[in-house]
C-alpha cells in the first residue's frame, strides 16, 4: 500500500513539473511573438521613412506622421523615441487651399506657440483666450475644431506640393495641436491639422525646436 502511495505521489510530482514546464514554454512563446511583432513594425516604418527621406538618420530630430495608422513618431538621431496616437483630416489627404485635407510630404516647424500655457488652454488666432476647454473623452464629433494647449505651426518644404500658391501649408494654418475632442484621437476627424492628446502635444512641444523637420506620409 505504501509502495502504491509513493508511486502515486511520484507521478503527481512529475506531472506538476511537466505542467510548469509547459506553462513556461507557452509564456516564452507568447513573449517571443510579441517581440517579433514589434521589431518588424519599427523596421517597416523606418524603411518607409527612408524611402521618403533618405537622410533621416543624419537629422538630430524628426517628426513623422503616418496617416494610415494615425500615429506620430518622434525620432532622435534616426531612432524612434516616442510613438503618439493622433487624428488627421476627416476629409483625407491633400494640399489644396480650402480642402480641409492633411497635406503630405516634407515640412518643418516654423513657429512654436503656447509655451507655459495650462493644459487644455483654448487658443484662437494663436492667442490664449483665457479659457480652458472641456475635454471630451467620448468619441463625439462636435461642430467646433478647438485648438488647445500647444501649436506647432508647419510650413511646407516642397514647392508645388505643400509650398507656394494654392497649396501652402503655412497659409492653410496646418498645425500639430491639442484638441478638446480627445475621444476621437486615433481616427481621422480634424479639418486638416494633426490633433494630439493635450498631454502628448505638450510633451512633444518640449522635445522639438523650430525648424525640426516633419514628414507626413
Amino acid at each position: 500500500m505504501f509502495y502504491k502511495l509513493n508511486k502515486i505521489l511520484k507521478y503527481e510530482h512529475i506531472f506538476k513539473i511537466y505542467a510548469n514546464l509547459t506553462l513556461l514554454s507557452i509564456c516564452l512563446f507568447l513573449f517571443s511573438c510579441t517581440v517579433n511583432q514589434e521589431k518588424p513594425n519599427n523596421y517597416m516604418i523606418l524603411e518607409k521613412i527612408e524611402s521618403n527621406l533618405t537622410e533621416y538618420k543624419e537629422l538630430e530630430s524628426l517628426i513623422v506622421v503616418k496617416i494610415s495608422s494615425q500615429q506620430l513618431f518622434y525620432l532622435k538621431s534616426g531612432q524612434i523615441e516616442e510613438i503618439y496616437r493622433v487624428s488627421t483630416s476627416a476629409y483625407g489627404t491633400g494640399s489644396k487651399v480650402n480642402s480641409f485635407k492633411t497635406p503630405l510630404g516634407r515640412h518643418k516647424i516654423s513657429e512654436k506657440i503656447g509655451d507655459g500655457l495650462p493644459e487644455g488652454a483654448i487658443l484662437k488666432g494663436r492667442r490664449w483666450t483665457g479659457a480652458i476647454a472641456n475635454i471630451i473623452k467620448e468619441p463625439i464629433d462636435t461642430e467646433f475644431d478647438v485648438v488647445t494647449s500647444r501649436i506647432l505651426w508647419l510650413t511646407g518644404l516642397e514647392q508645388g506640393k505643400n509650398l507656394g500658391s494654392g497649396v501652402d501649408s503655412k497659409s492653410r494654418y496646418i498645425y500639430i495641436h491639442g484638441t478638446a475632442e480627445e475621444g476621437l484621437i486615433g481616427k481621422p476627424a480634424s479639418d486638416g491639422c494633426v490633433r494630439m492628446y493635450n498631454a502628448d502635444v505638450i510633451a512633444l512641444f518640449n522635445k522639438v525646436e523650430i525648424n525640426t523637420e516633419v514628414l507626413i506620409i
